[in-house]
């Protein structure tokens, strides 16, 4: 963490907004690390109001998780349609996931800002899946508020005692997506054919 608290340090508030939006397009950046970094220097220093980190937390959520989602929708789901044959997506498994997220992709992309990996990746499953406008920025901006909130306050609130309870809760949290990953897997595979089904007359025709 010392060296996002140096970046923090200098760019302050625009540091705390553009890590976490590149880290919600994809890229592998310690977003929840500059939100807590930030608001423990709101705390201890009081050179950084922590109302701000939040919003800025928030902003950065919300505007990087929203270009992810563009690039998904737009490149993504070319790059499936083209190359999906070659790592075993046919079409029928392609608009399977499509279903999938058609149903569950609201769970996703709120849950998933509480997720390490899933962070980053959700807004652009979102966007290859093909999720409806409307329905992603609703869950995106539900799960970017509720996420920045908890994690901005209680920095800001337990101190530095935030640094222990962050690795566990991350862990936590990193296990509890696995699991549910696993029992979602299990779920597919044993209806795997009607589910297929249901997402053909769903979505008829070719793809894209």
């Amino acid at each position: 963490m010392p060296d996002v608290t140096h970046f923090i340090a200098h760019y302050g508030y625009w540091a705390v907004a553009i890590v976490i939006a590149l880290e919600s397009i994809g890229l592998p950046l310690p977003g929840e690390a500059t939100l807590i970094a930030a608001a423990l220097i709101a705390g201890s220093t009081r050179e950084l109001n922590i109302a701000l980190v939040v919003v800025a937390a928030f902003a950065g959520a919300v505007l990087g998780a929203s270009i992810g989602f563009s690039i998904g929708r737009e490149v993504g789901v070319r790059l499936l349609v083209k190359c999906g044959s070659h790592v075993g997506l046919n079409e029928r498994r392609i608009k399977l996931g499509r279903y999938l997220f058609w149903r569950h992709g609201g769970k996703v992309v709120f849950f998933g800002r509480f997720a390490p990996i899933l962070r980053a990746l959700a807004a652009l499953l979102a966007g290859v899946n093909r999720m409806e406008w409307r329905q992603f920025t609703i869950f995106n901006v539900g799960g970017a508020a509720a996420w920045a909130v908890l994690y901005g306050f209680a920095a800001y609130a337990v101190g530095d005692e935030i640094k222990r309870l962050s690795g566990p809760i991350g862990i936590a949290s990193a296990v509890i997506a696995f699991i549910v990953l696993l029992i979602g897997t299990a779920l597919i595979r044993r209806h795997n054919g009607r589910l297929a089904d249901e997402a053909e007359r769903k979505f008829p025709g070719p793809i894209g």
